[in-house]
C-alpha cells in the first residue's frame, strides 16, 4: 500500500499538477494539506473519477486537510482533540481496511511565525495536543501513522542552510523538543529510518531561486507506530515534482507498507 502526504498549497492552484501526479504515481492513499477550500467547493469529482474516496476538513482560503483513498474509509474524524474552540482545519483521521486495518492521521501543523509571539504559543499548544493524541495511538497498539506538513526541521542536516533558520519557529529548540517528545513515545520517523545524511528536502521557497539552488528544508514527515513500522518497505521524497509546471512549494513524501 503506497501512502503519500502532499502539501499542495491550494487545490485551485494545483488543479492540473495534482491530477497529473496522481496519474503518474498511482498512490493508494493521499493525505493533502493546505487545500484552502471549504468542503462544498472541493473538486471531489476530479478524484472520484480516478477511483478515490474523498474526505475533507476544509476552511475558506486557509489551511484545510483531506484524504484521498482507493480503499473505503471508516470512522472519519475531523479536528485535533483537546481544544473545542480551535477553528483551524488542520487534522483529519480515518481507518483504511487493506489486509488489515490502518489508522491514518493527516495533519498540517501550525507554522508558528513570528516567534516568539501568539502564533508560536499556538504552535506549541497544538503540539502538546498532538502529543496526547499520539500517546493514545501508541497505547491502542494499532497499525497507525501520523503524516503531513509538520512545519518542523528536526535536525540541522534537514536544512541546506541551518544557520538561516535558527530563530525560525520551524527550527527553534522548543519546536524540535516538542517533536522529539512525540518521537520518544516510540514512533519511527519513516524517511530517516531508510535514508541518512544531508541534502534531502521536501520544501523549497518560491523566492530567491531556492529550488535551483537546492536551498530546501525537510518538514513533511511520516511517524509510524511500531506496528506500522514493522510493515514498512520503503519511504521516499518525490523531489522532482518541484521542478514541474506550476508546482507547490512542497513535494510529496510517500511510504510503502505491506498492507
Amino acid at each position: 500500500m503506497k501512502i503519500a502526504t502532499f502539501n499542495i498549497n491550494g487545490i485551485k492552484a494545483r488543479a492540473e499538477a495534482l491530477p497529473r501526479w496522481l496519474d503518474e504515481t498511482q498512490p493508494d492513499i493521499v493525505l493533502l494539506q493546505e487545500i484552502k477550500s471549504v468542503d462544498e467547493n472541493f473538486p471531489r469529482e476530479m478524484f472520484e473519477e480516478r477511483g478515490y474516496n474523498v474526505e475533507t476538513h476544509g476552511q475558506k482560503s486557509f489551511n484545510g486537510v483531506a484524504i484521498l483513498s482507493k480503499l473505503p474509509l471508516e470512522d472519519v474524524s475531523r479536528g485535533l482533540p483537546g481544544d473545542d474552540e480551535d477553528e483551524q482545519a488542520r487534522w483529519i483521521e480515518a481507518t483504511v481496511i487493506g489486509k488489515q486495518a490502518l489508522r491514518i492521521c493527516g495533519l498540517y501543523l501550525p507554522n508558528g511565525n513570528p516567534a516568539p509571539g501568539p502564533k508560536y504559543d499556538y504552535k506549541l499548544a497544538w503540539m502538546e495536543r498532538l502529543y496526547r493524541r499520539a500517546r493514545d495511538l501508541m497505547a491502542s497498539e494499532e497499525v497507525a501513522l501520523m503524516a503531513g506538513d509538520y512545519n518542523i526541521i528536526p535536525q540541522a542536516e534537514d536544512a541546506a542552510r541551518p544557520d538561516a533558520w535558527r530563530e525560525d519557529a520551524l527550527f527553534r529548540p522548543e519546536s524540535r523538543a516538542a517533536f522529539r517528545k512525540i518521537l520518544n513515545l516510540g514512533f519511527t520517523e519513516a524517511f530517516r529510518a531508510r535514508t541518512q545524511g544531508p541534502g534531502h528536502y521536501s520544501f523549497w521557497d518560491y523566492q530567491a531561486g531556492a529550488w535551483n539552488k537546492n536551498d530546501g528544508i525537510r518538514i513533511d514527515h511520516f511517524l509510524l507506530t511500531p506496528q506500522a513500522a514493522d510493515l514498512m518497505r520503503d519511504c521516499q521524497i518525490d523531489s522532482a515534482v518541484r521542478g514541474h509546471e506550476k508546482p507547490s512549494d512542497h513535494v510529496p513524501v510517500w511510504v510503502d507498507l505491506d498492507l
